[in-house]
């Protein structure tokens, strides 16, 4: 039985979509005959030639403008729009270290880009009755680590709620608004935290990531899911075998939070 996900001739606009989760997002949707743009901040050395790249600043107004308006002339409207960037450069050491300026960057990274873009294509999308739009957001929103992750775990908890409240408002107007909350993933920097870790400790790599894992409460699964293994779900999310999915939260993280 084919599991088609009907993605081919589908326009899609990938955010940070050089690196990591949004990289492994841009291969699949490339195998699967999307036509994409992906943005971020720098060109990869190599891109993909089925790939369209524009560079922008998402935390900037001016750079969501630049990359709304490159999408939409390059593709000439949008079916589904996927917000990965993000990412935290906050110092260590709690509340004390966070001043207005980190907070406003981790803020203006990790949810004002979503919402910006949002607004910049969303006309187009509810003009033709269709499309869908996906945000990352992440478990810290759910386990914030006080000692470094506050700004960002508070400004994905509020990506997650504004996403909800969109998805209220849009779904009936015929574009979904879909989240994936990821856990700890082994992109390239998960792998070079876990290397630090491991010299910090006296420990090869293996020891680092357990330690990693430790520090996050433990992963049942035993491993950090992979940039794949996210991309894949994703991928599911915004096709047209989820139809009915809107307004809700997809949770990818071997186990880490201990909820049901």
């Amino acid at each position: 039985m084919s599991f088609d996900l009907q993605l081919a001739g589908t326009r899609v606009v990938v955010t940070g979509g050089t690196r990591g989760v949004g990289a492994a997002v841009v291969d699949l949707l490339a195998r699967l005959e999307a036509r994409i743009v992906a943005t971020a901040r720098s060109l990869p050395p190599s891109g993909k030639k089925a790939v369209h790249y524009v560079t922008a600043d998402l935390s900037t107004a001016e750079g969501a403008r630049h990359a709304a308006d490159a999408a939409l002339r390059h593709l000439g409207g949008i079916d589904v729009l996927i917000n990965v960037a993000g990412g935290s450069s906050a110092p260590a050491g709690g509340f004390a270290m966070l001043d207005d300026a980190e907070w406003m960057k981790e803020l203006d990274l990790n949810l004002m880009s979503a919402v910006r873009l949002d607004r910049a294509l969303l006309p187009a999308m509810i003009a033709q009755a269709a499309g869908v739009i996906l945000h990352v957001t992440s478990i810290q929103h759910a386990l914030p680590l006080p000692d470094a992750t506050t700004a960002y775990a508070a400004a994905k908890a509020a990506l997650s709620t504004y996403s909800k409240a969109l998805s209220k408002e849009v779904t009936p107007k015929g574009v979904r608004v879909v989240r994936v909350s990821p856990g700890w993933i082994e992109t390239e920097a998960a792998i070079a935290l876990v290397e630090r870790v491991a010299a910090q400790a006296g420990t090869d790599q293996e020891g680092g990531k357990q330690l990693v894992m430790q520090q996050l409460g433990g992963i049942p699964l035993g491993r950090p899911a992979r940039p794949e293994e996210v991309a894949d779900l994703i991928a599911f999310l915004v096709s047209p075998r989820a139809a009915s999915i809107s307004g809700t939260e997809h949770t990818i993280d071997g186990g880490t939070v201990p909820t049901a």
